[in-house]
């Protein structure tokens, strides 16, 4: 995965053959906690889903490296001679995801992997390389991103990542699903996951 500062990325990962990787609630709420630990340092979540299988997050990265030492590198990391004190935005994504593979094989007495090799991370704002990937399918169909990307692709990804529940007949309404943002945007709940300052300097809200 690549990231760049001040960017947005839709960050997902399904279990290894599509799989299970949530065996009840309380596995869920591990897994939030997860979220806080390791992804919040780096980055701000904007919506975020959690499936039987599979798992959404939207974020905005603020940092891609943070150092030991107690300061941070975003941008500029030329000249720089990175140390295993030294974690990256992808090895505390990693760091995560085998954290909570172990605890959910102790608990479910299996060994191997819980999710699939490589997680996703699609780029949703614009970079120098542009926007990838140039299009995205919702409940509604493919959209495609020609006029003012940067400003649209955002809302449909926000809205797609909440859409998931319904789509897969689990709730009527996104925000009856409670392992989403959706509910905290719906103003059913004050999650602190989310960074609605964020949202709304997007559109998203």
């Amino acid at each position: 995965m690549h990231f760049e500062p001040h960017q947005l990325y839709h960050i997902y990962n399904q279990g290894n053959n599509r799989q299970q990787v949530f065996f009840n609630r309380e596995n869920q709420l591990f897994f939030l906690k997860k979220i806080s630990t390791y992804i919040l340092p780096y980055a701000d979540v904007l919506a975020w889903c959690l499936m039987p299988n599979h798992f959404h997050l939207m974020v905005y990265v603020r940092s891609v490296v943070i150092v030991s030492e107690g300061f941070t590198l975003s941008e500029t990391l030329t000249n720089k001679t990175l140390t295993n004190e030294n974690r990256t935005f992808n090895d505390s994504i990693g760091l995560m995801l085998r954290s909570y593979t172990r605890a959910i094989n102790i608990q479910q007495n299996r060994t191997g992997s819980l999710f699939r090799k490589e997680t996703k991370a699609e780029g949703i704002t614009k970079t120098d390389e542009g926007i990838t990937p140039s299009f995205f399918d919702t409940p509604t169909g493919t959209f495609l991103n020609m006029h003012e990307v940067e400003y649209s692709y955002p809302k449909i990804c926000f809205d797609y990542i909440h859409q998931n529940p319904v789509v897969a007949g689990l709730c009527a309404q996104p925000e009856d699903w409670e392992f989403s943002s959706a509910t905290d945007y719906a103003g059913l709940r004050d999650g602190k996951l989310i960074n609605r300052e964020r949202a709304k300097e997007f559109g998203l809200v």
